[in-house]
């Protein structure tokens, strides 16, 4: 063998190994994978938790209506049951629901980045109102303030798993509503064009926030042709009433055109029954109440149909955001809308863990995996929450960036086709080399079949301590202070930015 041999050989092994270390170029298993693979409930089980749900609805019915909401429930065909409660006869819940918008956008003011809720598809995102920042610097949690939601929305908008935002910690620092309000929305329209999402405390904060998004969007109306934020409502208060300031949130909302998510957030043993099947019953039946105020009011509007099973920990009451039960509970709340045929919402991933340890991986793995399996649509609380919603971290949301590629990734499942079953290929390597390495098809597999992790580490031990020996928070943290040192977007233009601070004032 010449040196010309040799030195082609080492060149050649060299080029395959550039080329396995390098990143794939096309993200195996983007955002909007197919869920729907995990059933917990039987069709007779459907069967019978819808009906209970319908017959609270018809039988024992809401209470605590607004005036104006009850007026136009009796309009529709709602009946007064006397003492203030409001009963749905099932002809008019099946109604609503087949009326019901079934799929519809999500907009980004970047409209590659827009995606359509509904059918099977699965999108992690974010949600929260956590009170407590998990500091990146001192590892102590401490009160969140608008530059923490500033800077939480820029590090999520480099975060391709992440589809959507919505603002996950609350400024503390900012006391007054209509401030607190305008300044999360500024928030979200400064440093992402992802689609987003925010709540409205009031609904006289309504007014004022459209007409800001509409300086974003180009003039006045143009933010309802196309509404880039939709809002989080909770207008159903457990166990089965109203909540009349949600409910006039609701009207403003509709009137702007702007989509909601109207969110159930019954707790299992405290404001629904202990009992899996009866939480179930109870919440599909607070959904749905809120499906028929928004359908009332307007025909088809965008709603996310947002049942979200939480748990208590019936020992000591305290919220329980991980675990086996929350696993289960939403994971059938999404069976449950998607056999309705309901653009569905759940919220997993809210892991009790106070630091980004087993507890967290364990909880957040197993909640977030089990809700994407059952085909939920909108996955909220999944990214960067800790401390049973109490505190979010910078580090989290990139490790839980990473979580989602690679539940993503199971989602996709297995192709089989006759290329992917690998007759020819099996013959060649054995007839051959002996193995698959190097091999064309192997390649190909690697570039279109396999996801690879950026902060997981599969070195030997010795290298990894060579290298320092750090564990995932450390890595986390290093990329999440890269991207906060590097990543200043300014979605807003010179004049727009300019023209919102003359306006509203903007304390960032």
């Amino acid at each position: 063998m010449t040196s010309s041999d040799t030195s082609s050989k080492r060149s050649g092994r060299s080029a395959r190994l550039t080329q396995r270390a390098a990143p794939p170029k096309v993200n195996p298993a983007p955002a909007g994978q197919m869920g729907g693979q995990y059933r917990p409930l039987s069709g007779y089980d459907l069967k019978q938790i819808y009906d209970t749900a319908l017959r609270l609805l018809a039988d024992l019915g809401m209470g605590e209506v607004p005036t104006r909401l009850e007026a136009d429930l009796l309009a529709a065909g709602a009946n007064d049951l006397g003492g203030g409660r409001i009963g749905f006869p099932r002809l008019m819940v099946e109604g609503v629901i087949d009326g019901a918008a079934k799929r519809f956008p999500l907009h980004g003011r970047d409209p590659d980045r827009t995606i359509e809720v509904g059918g099977d598809a699965v999108y992690f995102g974010t949600g929260g109102a956590a009170v407590n920042t998990l500091d990146i610097d001192t590892g102590v949690y401490r009160p969140s303030t608008l530059r923490d939601l500033h800077d939480f929305t820029r590090l999520q908008d480099t975060l391709d798993n992440v589809a959507w935002f919505t603002r996950c910690s609350i400024a503390t620092d900012v006391p007054e509503i209509v401030d607190l309000d305008i300044n999360t929305a500024y928030a979200l329209l400064r440093n992402t064009t992802k689609p987003v999402a925010t709540a409205f405390t009031v609904a006289e904060t309504v007014d004022p926030i459209v007409a800001m998004l509409d300086i974003a969007a180009g003039g006045a109306g143009k933010f309802a042709e196309r509404p880039f934020i939709k809002t989080h409502i909770s207008p159903v208060i457990s166990p089965m009433r109203f909540g009349k300031d949600a409910v006039e949130v609701v009207y403003k909302c509709i009137e702007h055109n702007i989509p909601m998510s109207c969110i159930t957030a019954a707790q299992a043993g405290a404001t629904a029954p202990a009992t899996m099947a009866g939480f179930l019953a109870q919440s599909l039946a607070e959904t749905l109440a809120s499906l028929v105020m928004v359908n009332v009011i307007s025909p088809g509007f965008p709603m996310v149909f947002s049942n979200w099973p939480l748990v208590i920990d019936l020992r000591s009451g305290a919220f329980a955001g991980g675990g086996g039960e929350t696993t289960l509970l939403n994971a059938a709340s999404a069976q449950l809308s998607n056999w309705l045929g309901l653009p569905s919402g759940v919220a997993c991933s809210m892991t009790d863990a106070k630091a980004i340890d087993a507890q967290y991986g364990v909880e957040k793995g197993m909640t977030s995996l089990g809700a994407a399996l059952a085909g939920g649509n909108l996955i909220y609380e999944s990214s960067g929450m800790t401390a049973a919603l109490l505190g979010a971290s910078f580090e989290a949301f990139v490790l839980d960036d990473e979580m989602h590629a690679m539940t993503y990734r199971v989602l996709r499942g297995v192709e089989v086709s006759e290329d992917n079953l690998g007759y020819d290929a099996i013959c060649t390597a054995i007839l051959g080399d002996g193995h698959f390495l190097g091999a064309g098809h192997t390649y190909a597999a690697m570039e279109r079949d396999y996801h690879y992790p950026k902060l997981a580490d599969r070195a030997q031990p010795k290298a990894w301590e060579d290298a320092g020996g750090e564990d995932a928070w450390v890595r986390a943290k290093r990329v999440a202070r890269e991207v906060l040192r590097d990543h200043h977007p300014s979605y807003l233009s010179a004049v727009q930015d300019a023209e919102i601070r003359d306006q509203f004032r903007i304390l960032r």
